[in-house]
């Protein structure tokens, strides 16, 4: 009776949704809940399918917000509603932007378990959403740069997997653009907001957003949240974007994630977004960036793999 009720649930909850056609032929699932968690809220993604024939290349997008906030519809401030996800659709691309546990709902490695557990959804039903399962890419900014790293950091790291929603497929991926995201712990500085700001928050919103995310976490997990600790040899293509300016994660995080993806032989591109502070914010031409973003991920998903046992 048990099981039976177990795939009920996983019948209602883990189906994709029926789309929505826009004008432009794209095919929008909306509300798809990718994994749900006992005690916690569903957890659900937005997919974008071109209208293209035969199966997209796909790219699972992350969101920001110091692992305590925002949600899957969130982009940096200068960038326009959707711009991302738009010029991801008409560049062939399919994309999906996902929700995460925060870190006040869970600590580290959950939301790292909700990242790779949207992956796997994705490539278990990929047939039915029209998705290539062998091209796929993750993106992200701030607490989500950092997320998709470390999702294509650990693709062989059983014990970072967890066993959230669809379980057995692959959550590696093929290409990586990490937007000012955290590469180490430990060297991060000091968290500090300016006196006008942190004047009118009250004690819990002053605790620095890596405590909160490492509250309770184990020495384990702790060695395990930094990117930089997962840099191996057959590491993803990473393109890092991020400004030079930055005082929440500085400028240097991408530099030496840059430094350890070189050293173990992977193919990295660093560009540094001059006089930009966190979120693009200050730069002079948002648009280029998010152009080279999006030219980037199309450049390798787009081409179709070699051989029949090429992808995943």
């Amino acid at each position: 009776m048990a099981e039976a009720r177990t795939d009920d649930f996983l019948a209602r909850w883990l189906t994709p949704p029926e789309p929505t056609r826009r004008r432009d032929g794209a095919h929008h699932y909306a509300g798809a809940v990718y994994a749900a968690v006992p005690g916690y809220r569903a957890l659900e993604l937005d997919l974008w399918v071109p209208g293209t024939a035969g199966p997209a290349p796909l790219v699972v997008w992350v969101h920001g917000g110091a692992w305590m906030s925002g949600n899957r519809r969130l982009l940096p401030p200068g960038l326009r509603p959707d711009q991302l996800f738009d010029e991801l659709l008409a560049a062939g691309l399919a994309v999906a932007t996902i929700e995460y546990r925060h870190a006040r709902e869970s600590g580290f490695p959950a939301q790292l378990h909700d990242a790779k557990a949207a992956v796997r959804w994705l490539r278990h039903h990929a047939d039915r959403l029209r998705i290539d399962p062998r091209r796929i890419g993750i993106g992200g900014e701030s607490a989500g740069g950092h997320l998709a790293a470390l999702v294509a950091l650990t693709a062989d790291r059983p014990e970072l997997e967890g066993n959230v929603g669809v379980t057995g497929p692959s959550s590696a991926v093929d290409v990586v653009v990490d937007w000012y995201g955290v590469a180490s712990a430990e060297t991060m500085p000091e968290f500090a907001l300016p006196p006008e700001v942190a004047a009118r928050l009250g004690p819990e919103e002053l605790v620095p957003p890596l405590d909160v995310l490492l509250d309770g976490v184990d020495a384990a997990g702790r060695a395990a949240v930094s990117p930089v600790a997962h840099v191996a040899p057959g590491a993803p293509p990473f393109l890092l974007v991020h400004g030079t300016a930055d005082d929440v994660v500085p400028y240097a995080q991408s530099e030496l994630l840059a430094q350890r993806l070189r050293a173990a032989g992977a193919d990295v591109r660093l560009e540094p977004v001059p006089g930009a502070g966190h979120g693009f914010d200050g730069c002079a031409d948002v648009d280029a960036v998010v152009r080279l973003s999006v030219g980037y991920l199309a450049d390798a998903l787009l081409p179709l793999p070699a051989g029949p046992d090429a992808g995943r």
